[in-house]
């Protein structure tokens, strides 16, 4: 019998829920919040009820009743760091949302939000794969500063879901292969799986590992230090260079890496090179996960939003396909990749872990 699942899928200024049947899409909504709307609240998490109130609001107006629904799923958001998988929307889990052990991020109400509907209408709720998933291995902890320990904050909703995508269409287990998945959007993550965990990954939030349309990528840390100090810039105003005005932003003046290919197309040398530059850093740290992994790589897989685009298809194709085949699964399906994380525990494939 196939379950009906509601997902809720919080942004900054936006809301998106999604009503599937099994990973079949019945319903999906972006519900727009003005930045007057939201500025009436000094904490996201005051932003509960009004947005709660949005959500049940627009599922009357589709002809979606709750009582319809078996399970509800959240995105996670800024808890501690834990390992991959499907959690239980545990008082423990709820309270770290509500405070932010990680940091306040709009992505936080999720957990909430599923657990105060679910409760209602008296069905499980859950989170899959927050981006603070931490599987990393011991020695990828060190960064060369015990003050700096290194840190897994990545992409790892869209991440663990091609992947067990992959093995799913390939008939094997996640747990037997060793992947490397390179998510592509407005920040880029590369990930070595290995058996089953992400052991080693750049912490794409701060910016780290290969430059992105709107992030910086890893910085000369002399050189970073001494713009630090240089007496011209806030520290909001470093922190924006690093993530949200870094990458393509910084060099070309926009974030769309369509407009970056098409002026390396019309024969503009400055986009050429940023677009070499970009695809070069991603297949360097393709190669170092190569390393990560013994040289024992199963499958590549290229995923994200940029993965569409056939100029990165090919040119990463050739470079790395020595190293391992090339699989390719564009876009970000969040709300599906929701979904089958609640399914695989509603239908007994995996556990749900505790927090």
């Amino acid at each position: 019998m196939s379950k009906k699942i509601l997902i809720i899928n919080p942004g900054s200024t936006s809301t998106k829920i999604g009503v599937y049947e099994d990973e079949t899409q019945v319903m999906e909504e972006t519900l727009r919040h003005s930045t007057e709307e939201i500025a009436k609240y000094a904490t996201i998490y005051e932003q509960k009820d009004f947005r709660k109130e949005v959500i049940v609001g627009v599922l009357k107006d589709k002809g979606v009743e709750l009582s319809s629904i078996d399970v509800v799923v959240g995105r996670g958001g800024m808890l501690k760091p834990i390992s991959g998988g499907t959690y239980a929307t545990t008082p423990e889990l709820l309270e770290d949302l509500k405070v932010g052990v990680q940091g306040q991020h709009a992505s936080n109400l999720g957990g909430i939000l599923a657990a105060e509907i679910a409760k209602e209408i008296q069905v499980p709720s859950y989170i899959v794969d927050p981006v603070v998933v931490d599987e990393l291995s011991d020695v990828a902890r060190l960064s060369g500063l015990p003050e700096l320990p290194r840190v897994s904050i990545f992409h790892a909703l869209n991440q663990k879901a091609v992947a067990k995508r992959y093995v799913k269409e390939c008939g094997k287990a996640y747990e037997d292969l060793n992947l490397i998945v390179v998510h592509m959007g407005g920040g880029v993550s590369v990930g070595a799986h290995k058996n089953g965990k992400v052991v080693d990954v750049a912490n794409a939030l701060d910016g780290d590992g290969p430059f992105s349309p709107e992030r910086s990528g890893g910085l000369p840390s002399g050189a970073l230090m001494k713009l630090c100090f240089s007496g011209k810039y806030t520290q909001a105003e470093v922190a924006k260079m690093i993530n949200g005005n870094g990458g393509f932003n910084a060099y070309l003046g926009t974030n769309d890496m369509r407009d970056v290919v098409k002026l390396a197309q019309e024969g503009d040398a400055k986009a050429k090179l940023v677009m070499d530059a970009f695809h070069y850093q991603l297949c360097k740290e393709i190669g170092a996960m190569a390393v990560v992994l013994g040289g024992k790589v199963d499958q590549i897989i290229l995923t994200g939003g940029i993965a569409y685009g056939e100029v990165t298809q090919k040119t990463m194709t050739d470079a790395v396909s020595f190293l391992a085949p090339v699989t390719i699964y564009p876009g970000e399906d969040e709300l599906l990749a929701l979904a089958q994380g609640a399914l695989r525990v509603v239908n007994g494939e995996e556990k749900a872990m505790k927090y």
